[in-house]
């Protein structure tokens, strides 16, 4: 934003109207396209802009602007500011365009499933959105949820590369990893690889010979007067059909 002067337009229509620059020397110094500058030339764009006097305002001087009329490949400089004024800081959820604010669902459930770490109050700086919003897609409870789809909010303009990376890395540094992380992590291989370890993998994964051995047969004990009963009624009941 240093390098870009206030009011690029209103400044391209006052350098069109008042001095003898080139097209590409306007459109080069207030960030336009040549084209675009052509079209405020021939009264095709940028009608009822009221032009605004760079000298005047202290974003070019004077010999800046006799100085690249005299030489058209000579590239206009912005005069250095004066006064330094502090950057605004943005307070609040991010202002999204009414074009893009309904593209802001599909964003917030990209960042629910690819970033879960970051919170509530980071994803409504990121997309300009509610609490309420987020909780309802988190929670399916959504009134378009079924149609949604995850869209990374840079791609969809929302918010900015840089914003989205400063506000991960910010979710990362508040969240260190817990004790129960650190104990499901791997071992040093000089542990894994001792002689004690080995054996000690051999015997759990290796039974004993004793183990291995096939299992003791029970022997079946028999109580003779349960038998000879048994010899009795199947005698009893042969009897009894030869009588019929």
């Amino acid at each position: 934003m240093s390098n870009l002067p206030l009011m690029p337009k209103a400044t391209a229509v006052w350098l069109v109207d008042n001095t003898a620059l080139t097209f590409e020397q306007i459109a080069a110094f207030c960030k336009l396209h040549p084209l675009e500058v052509k079209a405020i030339a021939d009264g095709d764009s940028a009608q009822g802009i009221k032009g605004l006097d760079p000298v005047a305002t202290g974003q070019l001087t004077r010999e800046e602007i006799t100085t690249a009329e005299k030489s058209p490949d000579y590239r206009l400089k912005l005069a250095a500011r004066k006064v330094k004024v502090p950057e605004s800081r943005r307070r609040g959820p991010r202002y999204t365009p009414v074009s893009r604010r309904q593209d802001r669902p599909n964003a917030i459930l990209w960042l629910l499933r690819h970033h879960p770490e970051l919170k509530d109050a980071q994803i409504m700086r990121l997309v300009g959105t509610t609490k309420p919003t987020i909780e309802s897609i988190r929670e399916r409870t959504h009134w378009n949820s079924a149609n949604l789809t995850p869209m990374d909010p840079v791609s969809l303009g929302l918010c900015s590369q840089l914003d989205l990376d400063f506000e991960v890395q910010k979710a990362a540094k508040s969240s260190p990893i817990g004790a129960e992380d650190q104990m499901s992590t791997l071992l040093p291989a000089a542990e894994t690889t001792s002689e004690e370890a080995l054996a000690g993998m051999e015997a759990e994964i290796s039974p004993s010979w004793s183990e291995r051995s096939a299992p003791e047969e029970v022997e079946e004990t028999y109580d003779p007067e349960h038998v000879f009963a048994k010899l009795k009624s199947l005698k009893r009941g042969d009897d009894e059909d030869d009588g019929l």
